[in-house]
């Protein structure tokens, strides 16, 4: 109880800024959590699916079609299956352009706020030092002509300069390494997506028995 009162008397100590840098805090563990959810649910894949490579028995029902059907609707994996279901009247240069529209639409609802988060990791260690400085110019201001006047407001002042600058920082780097993780989360779901799609294409090919259609 006593270090959740000297966190908040810290943070008072810190002035104005930390406003703003409540704000920020609030929107990263957002961020954080929304797109963690996100991840789990909607980026996850069966082992199987990725090395599968095979027909089903009936050469119509593909194995890994089955596999996928016990995943979500929303599931990347899912949304990449729907160019390569089989459709015979398809031409494979159609299904790879879908197949590039669906991925290139599904990174983008992967990365919906990270744009955000990654302003986050600029904008926190800014204002810090914008408190920095505020705090330091209200120690400085109580320096009269005859020597210092209030030492306490100096030190109150140089405390809410530092107080400033740590909680920027500690925002700063919680949303670096958030960012960071969830950006190669991203860059491996896309290399995962591309592999699926390739093993797909290499399984009509070999179906069709040749080595790809030409326009």
């Amino acid at each position: 109880m006593q270090e959740w009162t000297g966190f908040l008397a810290a943070v008072r100590t810190g002035g104005w800024v930390m406003y703003p840098l409540s704000l920020l805090a609030v929107l990263a563990l957002t961020i954080i959590i929304d797109r963690a959810y996100v991840f789990m649910r909607f980026a996850h894949v069966p082992v199987n699916v990725l090395r599968s490579t095979r027909l089903g028995a009936d050469g119509s029902t593909p194995t890994w079609a089955a596999s996928l059907s016990r995943l979500a609707a929303h599931n990347a994996f899912n949304r990449m299956s729907e160019p390569w279901l089989p459709e015979p009247a398809a031409p494979l240069w159609l299904r790879e352009a879908s197949s590039q529209s669906v991925a290139a639409q599904i990174e983008r609802d992967m990365s919906r706020g990270l744009w955000l988060l990654e302003t986050i990791v600029t904008a926190a260690p800014l204002l810090g030092l914008l408190g920095t400085i505020v705090g330091m110019m209200r120690s400085f201001q109580l320096f009269g002509g005859n020597g210092l006047v209030d030492p306490g407001g100096v030190t109150g002042g140089v405390a809410q300069s530092l107080v400033a600058t740590a909680i920027g920082l500690v925002v700063a780097v919680f949303a670096l390494f958030a960012f960071n993780y969830f950006s190669r989360r991203l860059d491996r779901l896309m290399d995962e997506l591309e592999s699926f799609a390739n093993a797909r294409l290499n399984e009509m090919r070999l179906a069709r028995g040749n080595d790809g259609e030409r326009p």
